[in-house]
């Protein structure tokens, strides 16, 4: 018996944004919920995103009503290079009130962790390796959520034409997911990554996992305010790593620096379409 034939999808409302066409859907799967969009016309592009709620609803957004407007982004930059935009899958995270830190030990790369980095959180955060559990959320996304939707979005999914994006720990997520599922996806859109998690041992374990160049393509991002200012030398000894790996500058990996930008919603809002680009780009080649 296929995963299909024991859906748990359930409609929970559809709603409207201002600049993107149409309807945005809210659904279950399970216990977890999805939003999505996809354009009139037949597309074959996915971008898969993480923390959902942030994504298109201001009412359900973290940081004062504020999203990533990545709906809008998709269809602007798509209308620039003359694409049908893609479709969006905007997984929500766990954090609830009764599971407050689900969003760390989900978007933690937890094989990474468990093979010997060590996690670095305050003491007032009661999360151990042993708590983990990001392998189970990325074989729900990739098991689960994903062909559930492609299906009923008649999607024909291709590594090629589909991408992932998160920012800080789903930067972590989304890189680590890259690794894990090279055969599924060819680029990995990480902005903001929290790598003060592991530090410089989780910096060397997650770029050293990445897939070798030539299929693949990685772009980072972080910004000079806030949390972000911490990242710079995490961020430089990636890119080190990266060129070193193989990976070209402005070709198959990007990693940008935000000057005055931080750690929030508006901060990626503000230049997401430079990642959204660097994907759409490569799929009219």
């Amino acid at each position: 018996m296929s995963w299909h034939d024991l859906s748990t999808m359930k409609a929970i409302k559809q709603f409207q944004v201002r600049g993107i066409p149409g309807e945005v859907s809210r659904i279950s799967i399970g216990d977890r919920i999805v939003d999505y969009w996809a354009p009139k016309t037949p597309t074959d592009t996915l971008l898969i995103a993480h923390d959902g709620q942030n994504v298109f609803d201001g009412n359900t957004s973290t940081h004062r009503r504020k999203t990533w407007e990545m709906g809008q982004s998709v269809n602007r930059v798509s209308a620039d290079l003359g694409l049908t935009p893609p479709a969006v899958i905007a997984v929500w995270n766990g954090n609830s009130k009764e599971k407050p830190y689900a969003r760390l030990k989900e978007l933690a790369p937890e094989k990474v962790f468990r093979g010997g980095v060590k996690v670095i959180t305050s003491d007032v955060i009661p999360v151990t390796v042993e708590d983990l559990y990001g392998d189970q959320y990325l074989d729900e996304i990739f098991s689960k959520i994903v062909p559930e939707l492609t299906t009923l979005l008649d999607i024909d999914m291709t590594a090629e034409n589909t991408a992932m994006i998160g920012s800080s720990m789903a930067g972590l997520c989304t890189l680590n997911a890259i690794a894990e599922y090279s055969d599924v996806f060819h680029t990995a859109l990480s902005l903001s990554t929290h790598w003060p998690l592991g530090g410089d041992p989780l910096v060397d374990a997650l770029i050293g996992n990445l897939p070798s160049p030539g299929k693949h393509s990685i772009y980072m991002s972080h910004g000079t305010k806030g949390l972000d200012a911490s990242y710079e030398p995490f961020q430089k000894r990636a890119d080190e790593l990266m060129l070193k790996k193989g990976y070209r500058q402005g070709a198959d990996m990007l990693s940008r620096v935000h000057v005055r930008t931080g750690h929030n919603e508006k901060a990626w809002a503000s230049y997401i379409d430079e990642p959204i680009a660097f994907w759409l780009e490569k799929v009219t080649i």
